[in-house]
């Protein structure tokens, strides 16, 4: 039975770690209880296409600000061409 515990924290843990919220977290471990791992992956395919939704969406704004970045350091460097 020790075997099952450690899995079964293992399994919590990881689903923990990886920012799952606590009804997916319950819900895929219903299917680690049920013995039904294949049940789980729709759970976890869905929580990964949120994980990378938000990914994409601070990509964007790490975009956002690099151009930002940019601008002002080309507008700088143009500021201080003329001036020469």
């Amino acid at each position: 039975m020790a075997d099952y515990n450690d899995k079964y924290g293992r399994v919590r843990q990881n689903l923990i770690d990886a920012g799952c919220d606590g009804k997916t977290t319950e819900s895929c471990m219903a299917c680690f209880d049920e013995g039904d791992m294949t049940k789980m992956l729709p759970l976890l395919a869905r929580h990964r296409r949120g994980l990378l939704d938000e990914l994409h969406k601070e990509q964007k704004r790490i975009d956002c600000l690099d151009y930002l970045v940019y601008a002002i350091q080309k507008e700088e460097k143009e500021k201080k061409g003329a001036s020469k």
